[in-house]
């Protein structure tokens, strides 16, 4: 990889196609195609998205630890924790957002995620979508759109990666 921006994976990019489109039985060369993005330089994750996606006990959760396990960065480093320390002060001061949905992000990847991008000029692969509105839960797009941390889909991840399936 020189100068091409890496994407930094959402657990939802990842728990979405396994649960459904591209399921391991089903389609076994995506899960493959990820690996060789991860290995390439193209993705990556975080640990704690890697926590989260270990709690599943099922496929997925087999092959993160099996088969991604080198593609979760840490998240405990000095720049990723400041980062976040900004991003769960922007999440704490937004009062359109209810006190258990602040609770709620402050405990998850989500904000895990933003920090990371945010400290290594990463882009945010999810499969969600900016709510402005939102009240009971704070959406991910949302909180990158505050930082100005680029966020895409996995199919426009995919796209920008060059990605095509032939058969």
């Amino acid at each position: 990889m020189t100068g091409e921006k890496v994407f930094v994976l959402d657990a939802n990019v990842l728990i979405d196609p396994a649960r459904s489109y591209y399921a391991f039985d089903l389609v076994p060369a995506f899960w493959r195609l990820m690996v060789d993005l991860a290995k390439s330089g193209s993705i990556e994750s975080i640990d704690r998205v890697h926590a989260e996606l270990r709690k599943g006990n099922d496929d997925l959760a087999d092959w993160a630890q099996r088969d991604f396990a080198h593609a979760f960065a840490r998240t405990d480093v000095p720049t990723v924790v400041r980062a976040y320390a900004e991003v769960v002060q922007w999440v704490e001061t937004e009062q359109q957002y209810r006190t258990a949905a602040r609770t709620d992000f402050a405990d998850g990847a989500d904000g895990w995620l933003v920090a990371y991008a945010m400290a290594h000029g990463r882009i945010v692969a999810t499969n969600e979508k900016a709510t402005p509105e939102s009240k009971v839960r704070v959406p991910l797009p949302n909180v990158c759109v505050a930082f100005d941390v680029e966020y895409v889909g996995l199919f426009e991840m995919l796209r920008r990666l060059g990605v095509r399936v032939t058969g």
